[in-house]
Formats: C-alpha cells, structure tokens, sequence
C-alpha cells in the first residue's frame, strides 16, 4: 500500500512541476497512513476514506508548495506557520517536503497536537512543532508566512495572528472558490494582493491561494 501511495505521489508532484524524491514521497505516505489510523480514534479529519484523504488532503497541499516556495525565495531560516492545523494539513507536509523550512502548527486540540508531534517524532522532522494553544494568546517570534486551511474567515485568521506576522510576512490561506465576500470585508490594514487559483491533481473541485499583508499607508 504505502509503495503503490509513495508512486502516486510522485506522479502528482510531477503534475504539479514539484521535485519530489522518493524518501519525501516515502514519508508522506507513512504521514497518511499514520493520519488514517490516529483518524479511527481520534477524528483529525472529516474524511475516512483514504483516496479522498490522499486527494483531497495531501495532494492539495502538495499544490500549494511550489507557490509558498516563491513567497520565500531569498529568506534566510525561514519560518511558517500553521494556524488551527488539525491533522497538520498544510504544516506537516510543508515540513517534510521542504526541509529548510521551520514550521509551527498551532491547534487548541491537544489530541491533535499530540498526533503532529508523533508524526515529527516517527518521521525524524526536525523542522516541525506542534503548539496546544489559542493563537492569539501565543508568544513566539514573527513569522514570514502564517497559512490556514479551513480554519476561519480571512477577516478573523489576520485578526487573530497579526501580532505573529513580521512587517514583510505574509499569509496564504488555502480556500476553495475565491472568498470575494470575505475579501471585501477585511479591515484597511490587510492588503489582498493576489488571489492564486490552484489546479490539484485528480481533483474536479475549484482551489486557489489568498495572499495578503500588512497594508502600508
């Protein structure tokens, strides 16, 4: 099972114009497994069935990949994080895909951080960390990118982080059809500046990137 998941994965990430090797590949299928199984006990995620969950879940956020990547070309150490991360989609496949990135997720589930946190311990990531708490009571150190994937409206996802992104951040919310009422209610300080239309392999469903920042006067 996990061979037959590791080749389509990669058959994926090809249509996707990502390079994906086979250890990463390996990886994210022993992610998906591991998500499968924590899911029968500990509902992660809606879905139960595991070609959805590959599709919908894992390949979605393998489109995403290449586009954050571009966000933080020439950055140094950068970091991301993974608000209301659930089963750590996007946050554990960013960390195992692109190594140079740190990446938090932060869930008010401690059931759900405990899986992120075994799936950090049995995949060897030392890149990923899972924080039990309410994001807009954490402390940490400003982000370069704060992403979401069905966590809140854009307007309360940039409310509840603001203080966690750094002057030059961004945030990429992963959303299905462009969120255009959401978009016009956002404050003036939240600059949409581009909304980024996805195509996930084997999936008939519309998907795109909302990217914002701080806006300046």
């Amino acid at each position: 099972m996990t061979g037959s998941v590791s080749a389509r994965l990669e058959g994926a990430a090809d249509q996707l114009g990502l390079a994906l090797p086979s250890s990463q590949a390996d990886a994210l299928a022993v992610f998906l497994a591991l998500l499968q199984r924590w899911n029968q006990t500990y509902n992660l995620t809606a879905l139960r069935d595991p070609e959805s969950m590959l599709v919908q879940h894992v390949y979605d956020c393998l489109a995403a990949i290449s586009p954050l990547r571009r966000s933080l070309a020439g950055i140094r150490e950068p970091r991301v994080l993974d608000v209301g991360s659930g089963g750590g989609l996007p946050g554990a496949v960013i960390a195992i895909v692109c190594s140079e990135i740190e990446v938090s997720c932060i869930d008010t589930v401690g059931k759900k951080v405990a899986f992120l946190r075994q799936v950090a311990a049995e995949l060897g990531l030392r890149n990923l960390s899972g924080v039990h708490g309410r994001v807009e009571e954490w402390k940490a150190q400003p982000f370069d990118v704060i992403t979401s994937r069905a966590f809140a409206s854009l307007g309360d996802f940039t409310a509840l982080t603001k203080s966690l992104l750094k002057p030059a951040g961004v945030w990429m919310a992963m959303k299905g059809r462009a969120p255009d009422d959401e978009i016009a209610t956002l404050p003036r300080d939240v600059q949409v500046f581009h909304v980024e239309p996805l195509v996930v392999p084997e999936l008939d469903a519309q998907r795109c990137l909302v990217w914002m920042r701080h806006a300046v006067d």
